[in-house]
C-alpha cells in the first residue's frame, strides 16, 4: 500500500462504503503521478493530488472550507471558462496553492472519439492535476486543478491542437447542453444536437464575455422524458413534443394486455406484482384521464393529452409520438440559490424547430435577454425576475399570448386591472363607467 504525504483518516472512511469513492480516484491519480514523475514533464507540482487529499481532510477536520476565491483569473479575451480557486494554507499544501478549474465546451450529445479523449487526458496530465469531471450539472468537461501560469498554455493547446473551446462560467450564457436526440433515441422530436450547436455558435459573445445579471442556461431535451432535466435546471428549456395524435398500434396493445410483450421494455421482467394490468398501470395513471380501454381498443382524447410520455414508456411497441413534431419552450427553472428552487413555466407550447432557427432567436431568446438585462438585479436568475415582475410582464416584452398552459395555479387576487386596448370593444363602456364611479 502506498504511503501518501498526508494522513487522511476521515477521507479513508469514504472508501469503506458500497459505492465507488472520489477519494479512491484521487489516490489512484496521486500514485500514478508519483510513479511517472521522471517520465512525464509535469508543469505543476507532481504532489498536487496528495496535497488535494490533505486540504480536503483538513476541511473535514475543521468543519469549514480551506478554499478561497482570490480574484478573477482567466485567459486573454475571455471573461468566462475559468473558475479561480486558491488554498488558504499554501505553505502546508503548496501543490494546491492555486487549484483553478477550467470548463471545456463538451461536444453535442457527449459523443467522443478515443483520440479526442486521449488528447484531453494527455494535456491535463501535463498541465493540470490529471483529475477531470465528465460531466457535472453544467454539462461541460471539467478540468479540475491547475495553476495560473498554465491557463494560457492549456487554452492555446485546446484551441490550436484539439480544436476545442472553453465553456461558460460567471454571469454569462453557460455552455448549452443537450441529449443525444435523434442520433440514438426514437422518441426525439427534433434534432437537439443541431439546435444546441447552432445556438452555441451564434451566441459566442454571450458565452465568453459575461454581461448578464447572472448565469443563463439553455438545455435541450428531445422529448418530454427530459433526459437532461431541462425543466428543472434551465432558464430556457427546449423540450421536444408533438401536436397531432399519438400513433397507436392496436394489435401491439392487445399483445401487451395478453402478456405476449413485456411492459416498460422488459425493465421489470421479474416483476412480483402480477401480470400487466393496462387499466391500473396505464389508464388510471394518465394525469388528465384522457385514455380509455374498452377491452379491445385503446383510445386517446388528444386535446386533453399533456404528452407526459408515461403510456409510451410503458408500451413502447404499441404507442409512438406523433408525426407533427417540434418543441415546447419553457422559462425560469433554477436551483435554490437566492429565492428557492423553481421549475420552468411554459411560454411557447409548440414551435417548429427548423434551420436557421430565426423564430426561436428573434421572438424568444433575444427579447427575453433584453428584458432581463434591463430589469434583472445582480445575481437574479430569469425565473426570479419572472416571479418578481410577473408573468404578464414577460408576455408584454415577448408579445406571446396568454394560454391556459401558462397557469401555475388559480388566481387568488381579485383585483385585476386591464389596459383599455386589452378589453373587447363591447366591454370598454362598462370599464369606463366603473372607473368614473370609483373616481366619484
Amino acid at each position: 500500500m502506498v504511503e501518501f504525504k498526508h494522513k487522511t483518516p476521515l477521507l479513508d472512511q469514504l472508501e469503506t462504503g458500497p459505492w465507488p469513492s472520489f477519494v479512491s480516484d484521487i489516490k489512484r491519480e496521486a500514485e500514478s503521478r508519483r510513479k511517472n514523475e521522471r517520465n512525464i514533464d509535469y508543469q505543476i507540482p507532481a504532489e498536487v493530488c496528495e496535497d488535494l487529499l490533505g486540504v480536503v481532510e483538513l476541511s473535514y477536520d475543521h468543519l469549514r472550507t480551506h478554499w478561497k476565491h482570490g480574484g478573477i483569473v482567466g485567459v486573454f479575451g475571455y471573461g468566462g471558462g475559468v473558475i479561480g480557486r486558491y488554498c488558504d494554507q499554501p505553505e502546508m499544501f503548496p501543490g494546491v496553492a492555486h487549484f483553478h478549474t477550467m470548463r471545456v465546451n463538451q461536444p453535442m450529445g457527449h459523443f467522443y472519439t478515443t483520440k479526442y479523449l486521449e488528447q484531453l487526458c494527455d494535456l491535463w496530465e501535463r498541465r493540470g492535476s490529471g483529475l477531470t469531471n465528465m460531466h457535472g450539472s453544467t454539462g461541460d468537461i471539467i478540468f479540475l486543478g491547475t495553476q495560473t501560469p498554465q491557463l494560457e498554455e492549456v487554452f492555446y493547446e485546446l484551441t490550436h491542437n484539439i480544436n476545442q473551446d472553453l465553456g461558460g462560467s460567471g454571469s454569462n450564457l453557460r455552455t448549452p447542453s443537450d441529449c443525444m436526440g435523434q442520433s440514438m433515441c426514437e422518441y426525439a422530436c427534433y434534432d437537439t444536437q443541431e439546435l444546441c450547436y447552432q445556438l452555441t455558435m451564434e451566441y459566442q459573445d454571450e458565452l465568453h464575455r459575461p454581461a448578464f445579471p447572472y448565469k443563463f442556461k439553455f438545455k435541450f431535451d428531445g422529448c418530454p422524458n427530459c433526459c437532461v432535466a431541462s425543466i428543472a435546471r434551465a432558464d430556457l428549456s427546449f423540450i421536444g413534443t408533438w401536436r397531432d395524435d399519438i400513433r397507436i398500434d392496436q394489435e401491439a396493445v392487445k399483445a401487451y394486455v395478453g402478456g405476449e410483450l413485456l411492459p416498460n421494455g422488459g425493465a421489470f421482467k421479474n416483476r412480483d406484482w402480477g401480470a400487466f394490468d393496462i387499466q391500473k398501470e396505464v389508464i388510471d395513471l394518465c394525469p388528465t384521464g384522457c385514455m380509455a380501454w374498452d377491452g379491445s381498443k385503446l383510445s386517446i382524447n388528444t386535446p386533453d393529452c399533456t404528452r407526459c410520455m408515461h403510456c409510451i414508456n410503458v408500451m413502447p411497441r404499441a404507442l409512438r409520438v406523433g408525426l407533427d413534431t417540434g418543441c415546447s419552450i419553457l422559462a425560469g427553472a433554477k436551483a435554490p440559490i437566492l429565492d428557492g428552487a423553481q421549475m420552468s413555466t411554459m411560454i411557447v407550447p409548440f414551435i417548429k424547430v427548423e434551420p436557421p432557427y430565426d423564430e426561436i432567436k428573434e421572438k424568444v431568446i433575444e427579447p427575453i435577454w433584453d428584458w432581463w438585462m434591463e430589469e434583472g438585479k445582480n445575481r437574479e436568475r430569469l425565473g426570479e425576475l419572472m416571479k418578481r415582475q410577473g408573468m404578464q410582464k414577460l408576455l408584454e416584452v415577448t408579445g406571446f399570448k396568454a394560454i391556459p398552459q401558462m397557469v401555475k395555479e388559480p388566481r387568488t387576487n381579485p383585483y385585476v386591472f386591464w389596459n383599455e386596448d386589452e378589453v373587447p370593444g363591447g366591454w370598454k363602456r362598462d370599464i369606463n363607467e366603473f372607473r368614473k364611479y370609483h373616481q366619484r
